[in-house]
């Protein structure tokens, strides 16, 4: 959409006036308001609207927000949060936030590791999608649509409604976001069967920069091409996305095993890394590193979980094959209808009932750093020998290891806008959690999270050093002027050969780079709305 010269002028009034009040005035929530009432023809627009001197704006914005880094007093707040209920007015919002001269932050279920959805050191409006959370179920079609404010969990819960013999190869925590989970390319249990998320997106809706709607044919490929792993709010606002489901048996089966350094830990991890990306594809393993204290010493605890699309059985014939080391018996094991495993795998205890997947509130945050890595070639032992003591100095930090290989393998990097493919055999986050609230504890956990990813640098992929958007990362650079230099630093960590093409996409769609925060893809050339 090409911005006025004058409305050029007063963005920049706005966005770099130091003097700037970040309580919302009431000018800008009238102007919002008159403009916003002008397109949505409805009596009740105000509904949509909630200034931050609004009695509901705490709770609207603090229920989403799952890193109590930023929920701090100090962190700066929106001016106003817009929270609609229908596409249209999620294409008003974006005219109208440009017309009032405000950037328009995107949010789906707040799992955003570093808020860049939901904070700015500039006066911004927050688009909150909660309220965009139909999922309609097509069996027959073996589809669905489900709009972008919807969570996995309520995604999961609305797939076994329907059938128990079909399932969506997404991820591990119910209450994390749709839109920020598919457009970030999203994976789970079954990345090793099916693949991402994202590779099951057969359509999408997204509102571009001048607000109108459009679906996969409107849009044209390379913006869809783009929105499948780089993340939708660099170039619109996706309300939907029509998703295909994939097929699960009626019992699949579940295990954990736990396993000390003392007790084979070593050799656990070492084989882990080759077998995880090679066995069976029906076989998903995920490897936890975790700083623990045995007989009062310090060590690391190894513990390997999975999902196999099978019974025990063959579970057990297939690991006593490829992985004895880790020594699995009937006892490790449980079998399961999938919904079932979703439950197991988001922490909650055997027997749960489905619908506590539709819970949505956020609980006991945490403040949290994260950050990721992609292995392509097995850390030797004595690589592990020197990763345990660099855990046991870094005592907060775990490592979760998850495994790739199969389906992973049999796409090509281009497909979509997501590189990380063949040759990975498992990525890496790394968890740091704490309550402390002060300064000082942020310091000293995230150097220690620091501390650990510096010294993994040998062990990992190089040139570039590769990192998983979804898992955001500030640390690995951020714009300040969106320049294509600035972009490149992070760009080419999250999307390694895909970046170029995903500039031209950004440059055709959105050349006045209206959508952006701290690591978005900028335009070829910077020219501001």
């Amino acid at each position: 959409m090409e911005i006025s010269k004058p409305l050029l002028v007063f963005c920049s009034l706005v966005f770099f006036n130091p003097s700037f009040s970040w309580a919302a005035p009431d000018p800008t929530y009238q102007s919002l308001l008159q403009c916003l009432s002008e397109i949505i023809p409805s009596p009740n627009v105000s509904a949509v609207i909630v200034s931050n001197n609004n009695p509901s704006f705490a709770s609207i914005l603090e229920s989403r927000i799952h890193n109590a880094r930023f929920n701090r007093t100090s962190t700066l707040k929106p001016a106003i949060i817009i929270t609609p209920s229908d596409e249209s007015h999620v294409s008003a919002a974006v005219i109208c936030s440009q017309k009032v001269g405000f950037q328009l932050k995107i949010r789906s279920g707040g799992h955003d590791y570093e808020a860049l959805s939901y904070t700015s050191d500039k006066p911004f409006f927050l688009l909150d999608m909660y309220n965009l959370r139909d999922v309609s179920i097509d069996i027959p079609d073996e589809s669905a649509w489900v709009q972008t404010g919807a969570t996995l969990g309520e995604l999961y819960y609305h797939i076994w409604e329907k059938s128990n013999v079909h399932g969506f190869p997404a991820g591990v925590c119910p209450t994390v976001g749709v839109g920020g989970h598919i457009g970030g390319a999203g994976y789970g249990t079954m990345i090793r069967k099916y693949g991402l998320t994202t590779d099951y997106v057969i359509d999408a809706k997204i509102v571009d920069v001048s607000g109108k709607i459009l679906d996969r044919k409107a849009m044209g490929e390379d913006l869809f091409w783009a929105i499948r792993g780089a993340g939708g709010a660099n170039f619109g606002v996706v309300t939907a996305y029509k998703i295909k489901l994939v097929k699960v048996p009626e019992k699949v089966t579940v295990f954990r095993v736990e396993r000390f350094l003392d007790n084979n830990g070593t050799e656990v991890a070492f084989k882990w890394q080759t077998v995880g990306a090679t066995t069976d594809p029906n076989l998903f393993t995920r490897m936890l590193l975790q700083p623990n204290t045995k007989d009062k010493q310090k060590t690391v605890k190894v513990t390997v979980m999975g999902l196999y699309l099978g019974d025990i059985n063959g579970l057990l014939t297939l690991l006593n094959k490829d992985f004895p080391e880790l020594r699995l018996n009937k006892e490790n094991c449980t079998e399961m209808p999938w919904i079932d495993s979703v439950i197991w795998w988001a922490n909650f205890d055997l027997g749960t009932p489905p619908n506590v997947l539709l819970d949505r509130n956020n609980k006991d945050t945490k403040f949290v750093k994260r950050k990721s890595d992609y292995v392509q070639t097995p850390i030797p032992r004595d690589g592990l020998e020197s990763l345990w003591q660099k855990m046991v100095q870094n005592e907060k930090v775990g490592l979760t290891c998850n495994s790739y290989g199969g389906k992973m393998d049999e796409i090509d990097p281009k497909e979509t806008a997501f590189p990380h493919r063949k040759g990975n055999l498992y990525k890496i986050q790394y968890s740091i959690n704490w309550d402390d609230p002060s300064n000082e504890a942020d310091i000293k956990y995230t150097t220690q999270a620091k501390a650990v990813h510096e010294f993994m640098t040998q062990f990992v992929s190089k040139n570039p050093r590769r990192a998983y958007l979804n898992y955001r990362d500030i640390d690995i650079g951020s714009a300040k002027t969106w320049s294509y230099e600035e972009g490149k630093v992070y760009g080419e960590s999250y999307f390694a050969e895909n970046f170029d093409r995903l500039v031209d996409v950004k440059t055709a769609v959105d050349p006045n780079n209206f959508f952006r925060n701290e690591q978005s893809i900028p335009p070829r050339s910077t020219k501001m709305a």
